[in-house]
């Protein structure tokens, strides 16, 4: 049996960081249902298309400084996608070593319908929670996101 931890000076539970992860996570998990189910996509697959589909071609090493999402996972995800047909692999003329990424017509056609279905599932948490208390929260994760 696992102790618990009386330390009336840290509550992990009550700690921001960790209630920011555990919320995060816990939306994140549900639109994952969509992705998975309509395109058995993973979460890492999931962004880099949304990634490519809002900002265009890029590289790998794009996606991972944006999405903030680990070089093997993003690599992985690629590796899928090309596989799958949603996205293809140009060498980059500035850089033999790396390759430029872009979606395919039927990436784009994906990216499109999952982008519609994220803005139903964004406008559905929106009025869940009220439009003041959306605006704030927002305005909180854009002050947060710049630290």
């Amino acid at each position: 049996m696992v102790e618990r931890n009386t330390d009336p000076d840290f509550d992990l539970e009550r700690f921001l960081p960790y209630m920011l992860n555990q919320a995060a996570e816990a939306t994140s998990r549900s639109f994952q249902a969509v992705y998975r189910n309509l395109y058995g996509m993973t979460r890492t697959q999931w962004r880099v298309m949304a990634n490519l589909g809002k900002f265009g071609a890029m590289t790998a090493k794009d996606i991972c400084v944006i999405s903030h999402v680990e070089k093997t996972k993003v690599s992985r995800a690629v590796s899928a996608l090309e596989s799958e047909g949603f996205l293809l692999r140009t060498p980059s003329e500035d850089d033999r070593r790396a390759e430029i990424l872009s979606l395919t017509e039927k990436g784009q056609t994906a990216f499109r319908d999952l982008g519609r279905r994220a803005n139903e599932y964004d406008e559905k948490l929106r009025a869940e929670l009220g439009d003041r208390v959306s605006s704030e929260l927002i305005r909180s994760l854009q002050f947060l996101m710049k630290l």
